[in-house]
């Protein structure tokens, strides 16, 4: 961005951190032609297009700084009206679908823009339990969290919440309350507002929207962040804990989260406590996936006192949690791959390799298969979950054999064959990525 902005947003920073009471009062005037130039260039190539059917590579220079000089000309004139989202089902990993709402080049300029300045005002008052998206944080830190937590601290229970479709039942009037707590510029306020009232569009049909910011929108996550800060995680740790006796810690990744608890009765109680405080908010948790479990280094002598097997499980940011020991007999909670993660995983690229098994050369099949294994390792490699990465890699290699076996009506290899192109193209074998055992 140009050196001035780039000052600016720097400044911003400082004075956001320094003085957290500090409310800002022009914001407007950042979004100039240069910086929506700069953000443009920051967009991610070869995304699906808005209601207006143009991607980002359809855009040359000259049309997107004509298409950007307006905008900043409708912005101060206050006539800018950005377009409604258009809506796209996602498959989701229980069989259902989400919505996803994909708003117009311009518009996502323009949120890049926006969510840039809100970040450098907002990011020094998030605290440090909540992990999704926010600069040099990751779900990575998230697990290790929970896992410090369990292993470090008095912590017996866990509490596994969800809140019901957070992202299509956010509040516009408290949202655009919690904005206003550091930033006073009606202007910036005013288009704060205008992305929110955008509207969706499915099929022909464009429908008002009274509630929710659209997933799939730039500024969305940003805006989430805000929300949740003020709906849940500065009143959990100000006014929750301060009633408690017990220790207590709660974990947020976005608007998944799960929470720590010493005792039963104080765990009964912060459940009820948090759907009273959401409940204010206009949300609601998932009664069906929301529950209180004994966890811990007591879970499995306790719970063999009742006749219970084992201790239960929780899944969080696609592991499942569980109580295990170390060689040497010492309590440790560690994580896998969950079931339903590994299955849906398995089935998609079940189906990428069929599709692609005749549409192009076997090398470049090799090349993207190799990056996709990457991709899984990546996420997935953390300490103690070899065997899941490690049967992921086996079961890629079955489907891969399946597949490229019916590239034509005669059958290409038999196992030894493949075995041996595989030495001559080795695939990428299973590796550990991150260490989240044992590091506080």
């Amino acid at each position: 961005m140009d050196n001035t902005t780039k000052f600016k947003l720097t400044l911003i920073a400082k004075k956001a951190q320094d003085l957290p009471k500090l409310k800002f009062t022009s914001l407007m005037h950042l979004l100039n032609i240069e910086y929506l130039l700069e953000c443009f260039a920051e967009l991610k190539a070869n995304k699906a297009p808005g209601v207006d059917r143009r991607t980002l590579e359809s855009y040359s220079v000259k049309e997107i700084t004509e298409a950007l000089t307006q905008t900043v000309t409708e912005l101060k004139g206050h006539t800018y009206r950005p377009s409604p989202v258009r809506r796209v089902y996602i498959p989701k990993l229980n069989g259902k679908t989400r919505p996803l709402g994909i708003p117009t080049v311009i518009d996502k300029t323009l949120q890049l823009a926006c969510a840039k300045i809100l970040e450098r005002i907002y990011e020094p008052l998030f605290l440090n339990l909540s992990y999704g998206f926010r600069p040099q944080r990751n779900a990575h830190q998230a697990l290790a969290a929970v896992n410090h937590m369990v292993m470090g601290q008095k912590v017996n229970w866990i509490i596994d919440a969800d809140i019901q479709g957070f992202f299509d039942n956010v509040n516009h009037d408290w949202l655009m309350r919690c904005l206003e707590q550091r930033i006073v510029d009606p202007n910036f306020l005013w288009l704060m507002r205008k992305f929110l009232k955008a509207g969706v569009m499915t099929g022909v049909k464009v429908e008002a929207v009274a509630q929710g910011t659209p997933q799939g929108g730039i500024i969305s996550p940003i805006f989430a962040n805000i929300y949740l800060h003020y709906v849940l995680d500065l009143w959990f740790t100000v006014k929750e804990k301060a009633g408690l006796n017990g220790y207590a810690q709660l974990v947020r990744y976005a608007d998944d989260f799960v929470i720590g608890v010493q005792t039963k009765q104080e765990a009964d109680k912060i459940v009820l406590d948090i759907r009273k405080r959401l409940a204010q908010f206009g949300l609601t948790l998932a009664e069906d996936k929301t529950r209180i479990l004994e966890f811990g280094r007591f879970a499995k002598g306790n719970i063999k006192k009742r006749g219970v097997a084992k201790p239960k499980t929780f899944d969080f940011l696609g592991f499942t949690h569980y109580c295990s020991q170390t060689r040497d007999g010492r309590f440790a909670t560690k994580v896998k791959t969950s079931r339903e993660r590994f299955t849906v995983a398995k089935k998609t690229q079940n189906l990428w390799l069929k599709a692609v098994r005749n549409r192009t050369t076997l090398p470049n099949i090799w090349k993207i298969l190799a990056l996709k294994l990457q991709g899984h390792y990546q996420y997935y490699g953390v300490s103690g979950n070899f065997q899941g990465i490690k049967s992921y890699y086996e079961q890629t290699l079955k489907l891969t054999y399946k597949w490229m076996n019916r590239r034509s009506q005669k059958k290409t290899w038999n196992w030894e064959n493949f075995r041996v192109y595989l030495m001559q193209n080795p695939l990428p074998k299973p590796k550990l990525s991150h260490a989240i055992y044992n590091t506080w």
